[in-house]
């Protein structure tokens, strides 16, 4: 049993599975003030559009049962859930873009980097191999025999 503890412990604390909890927990967070948005000043744009329609309060109402009761489709809070996510996803396309941006910047800027130091060390004479060097004096000593 303490093997199975410590192994869930050794999967819990790698590094992925933190990011993805802090994700789900900033995810969640971002999720709340689109909501806002959308509730608080995006409706109520579209109600001015459209002529005071408020889209959060569209049903159409299916059955009434005896005690009063309504089956209702709420396809309002339907398209306003609709409205939340594309507002979300175009959030996170316009992040993961900036980061891609960003990242490909300084990618390309490493690879400058790297071939400049190439060409630096391209252009530094060559120093000679210890078998040249050897060459040269056993060249030298043949010259003075």
């Amino acid at each position: 049993m303490k093997k199975f503890f410590k192994e869930f412990k050794d999967f819990a604390m790698k590094g992925n599975v933190l990011d993805m909890a802090i994700g789900v927990v900033i995810g969640s967070a971002f999720s709340a003030i689109v909501t806002s948005l959308v509730n608080n000043i995006i409706t109520p744009l579209i109600g001015l559009l459209t002529g005071g329609v408020d889209l959060s309060d569209k049903a159409v109402v299916l059955r009434v049962a005896e005690d009063g009761t309504k089956n209702v489709l709420a396809y309002g809070s339907f398209l306003q859930s609709i409205i939340d996510f594309l507002i979300i996803a175009f959030s996170i396309f316009l992040v993961i873009k900036a980061i891609t941006k960003i990242s490909n910047s300084l990618h390309a800027k490493k690879l400058a980097e790297e071939e400049a130091a190439r060409k630096a060390k391209e252009a530094e004479p060559k120093s000679p191999t210890t078998e040249e060097l050897l060459s040269e004096i056993l060249a030298e000593l043949r010259k003075k025999e």
